[in-house]
C-alpha cells in the first residue's frame, strides 16, 4: 500500500520558516571603539598587536579610527593617506629616539555618542624613546587619553567625553551591556557568540519552531493510525 504525507504537513513546513524567520532576535550592528591599524606600502592592516605591547620602528606609520563595526572584518579604516615623509617632515631625527608618525581619525557623526561630535582627523608625529610603545608614543601627541578598568582605550585627546566600547543596537541606540566582550589592547571583539535572547534563553523563533515540530510528528501519528483503522 502507498501512503502518501497529510495535506497538512507542507502548510506546517511552511509555517516553520515563517516563524524563523520573522520572530529572530535583532541583532546588533556592532561595537563603538577605537580600532588600531598599521600602514605598509600606502595600505592599512588591522593591528595584531595592541597599542600597549606594539612597538613600531622609527619611520613607521600607525592610525586610530573611531567607529561602529561587528568587529576587525568591517572595521573603517583610518581616513587619509598622508605618509610618515608629511606627518613628520617637521619632526627632527634625534639620536636615541624615534619617530612615529600617527594618523588620528575621530570618525563621523553617525558613529558618534549621541549629543557628542567627532573632532576633524588629523595627524601627528611622536617623538619617542626607542624602545617606546605605540600607546606611549599616542599619549606624546594626543593627550587626554582614557582607559578603562581593563585597560581598553576609550578616548584619544578626549574624545569620546563617556563610554567604552558599548554595544550598539542596530537601531543606533546603546545596548544596556556596555563595555563587554572587548580585548583591553586591539578593542577587538573577544566575547562568546551571542545568546538567542538577553534573557540567555532559547529564542522566541526557538521555541516556536520546537512547538511546530511536535505538531508536524502529531499529525503523522493521527494519519498513520487512521489508515490502520480504515
Amino acid at each position: 500500500m502507498t501512503y502518501r504525507l497529510p495535506r497538512i504537513l507542507p502548510v506546517l513546513l511552511a509555517a516553520v520558516f515563517l516563524l524563523a524567520a520573522g520572530v529572530a532576535p535583532a541583532q546588533a550592528a556592532g561595537y563603538r571603539y577605537w580600532s588600531f591599524w598599521d600602514r605598509e606600502g600606502g595600505k592599512w592592516t588591522y593591528a595584531t598587536q595592541g597599542p600597549s605591547t606594539a612597538r613600531p620602528a622609527d619611520g613607521d606609520v600607525q592610525g586610530f579610527r573611531f567607529a561602529v563595526s561587528q568587529d576587525s572584518q568591517d572595521a573603517a579604516q583610518p581616513r587619509g593617506t598622508a605618509g610618515f615623509a608629511a606627518i613628520c617632515s617637521g619632526t627632527e631625527a634625534r639620536g636615541g629616539d624615534k619617530r612615529v608618525a600617527l594618523v588620528l581619525d575621530f570618525g563621523v557623526a553617525a558613529d558618534a555618542p549621541s549629543g557628542e561630535r567627532p573632532p576633524a582627523p588629523r595627524t601627528a608625529c611622536a617623538r619617542v624613546p626607542s624602545d617606546a610603545t605605540t600607546a606611549e608614543a599616542l599619549a606624546a601627541v594626543a593627550k587626554p587619553l582614557r582607559y578603562n578598568t581593563d585597560a581598553l582605550l576609550c578616548a584619544i585627546s578626549g574624545y569620546p567625553h563617556r563610554g567604552c566600547g558599548e554595544q550598539v543596537a542596530a537601531d543606533g541606540g546603546d545596548r544596556a551591556d556596555q563595555g563587554q566582550g572587548k580585548d583591553k589592547d586591539t578593542g577587538a571583539d573577544s566575547s562568546a557568540a551571542a545568546k538567542d535572547s538577553d534573557g540567555g534563553g532559547p529564542s522566541v523563533g526557538l521555541l516556536a519552531g520546537g512547538a511546530v515540530v511536535v505538531v508536524l510528528a502529531g499529525a503523522a501519528v493521527w494519519q498513520a493510525r487512521r489508515r490502520r483503522n480504515a
